[in-house]
């Protein structure tokens, strides 16, 4: 008898390596150029000293942060979206495809969020109140910072979860999945230990270039015959 392709698949969805690739460079953009245009100086800490002055003299670079952030959290979403349809097409029925929706959407709508208050640190009305200065990048970072991570991490498990266990992707790679994701849970005590800021880069920059790779690994159709069951990768 022969092979023939599980028709689970239906619309196979925006590529997700390229989704994945959109995200990166739109979020990285807003850290490079920003940082250009304000002469070298990055972002400052919100624990840090100098703040209020970063931003009283840095309003364009500011506005270009929460502009470029907005617009990569937009195909962030529709990764989200797309791979957990992937795996419910590919016959995934336990939680991970609804877990990478809901950390994919609230990974999403928090670097949203940090976007449009970065925006606000941007207006001269805002940055003459420094206390308002000070409230609004604490939340920018809150959002930015550990709430976004945290839900990336979901989206991270949710893919090799299934992955893993599912034989989606390669075993190492699907672990290397598991232990950034277990990382950016962990930044969840940065709330209580702001030290411990350091893992929220490990976890934020891991994950991403995780979710690249994840998005040309993860097959769009799986066939079976003569008892076999293979994948068709999806191409760059």
């Amino acid at each position: 008898m022969s092979e023939t392709t599980v028709r689970r698949n239906g619309q196979g969805g925006p590529p997700l390596g390229v989704l994945g690739v959109v995200f990166t460079v739109l979020f990285l953009a807003g850290i490079i150029v920003s940082t250009i245009m304000a002469g070298g100086a990055t972002f400052p800490s919100p624990f840090g000293d100098g703040v209020v002055d970063y931003f009283r003299e840095n309003g364009n670079a500011v506005a270009v942060t929460g502009f470029l952030q907005f617009a990569a959290s937009v195909p962030l979403a529709v990764y989200a979206a797309t791979a957990s349809a992937r795996l419910h097409n590919l016959g995934v029925r336990a939680p991970g495809a609804v877990i990478a929706l809901t950390g994919g959407a609230l990974a999403s709508v928090m670097l949203t969020m940090s976007a449009l208050f970065s925006w606000a640190l941007s207006r001269p009305q805002v940055v003459a109140e420094p206390g308002v200065v000070r409230a609004l990048h604490f939340l920018a970072f809150a959002t930015g910072g550990v709430g976004h991570v945290v839900f990336l991490g979901l989206l991270i498990a949710g893919v090799a979860v299934p992955g893993w266990l599912a034989g989606l992707l390669p075993r190492p790679f699907a672990l290397t999945g598991l232990v950034i994701a277990v990382v950016a849970e962990l930044t969840t005590l940065v709330i209580p230990l702001t030290g411990l800021a350091v893992l929220l880069p490990v976890a934020r920059f891991g994950g991403m270039a995780w979710l690249v790779a994840a998005g040309f690994l993860l097959p769009r159709t799986r066939t079976r015959g003569n008892g076999r069951s293979t994948v068709t990768k999806e191409t760059p």
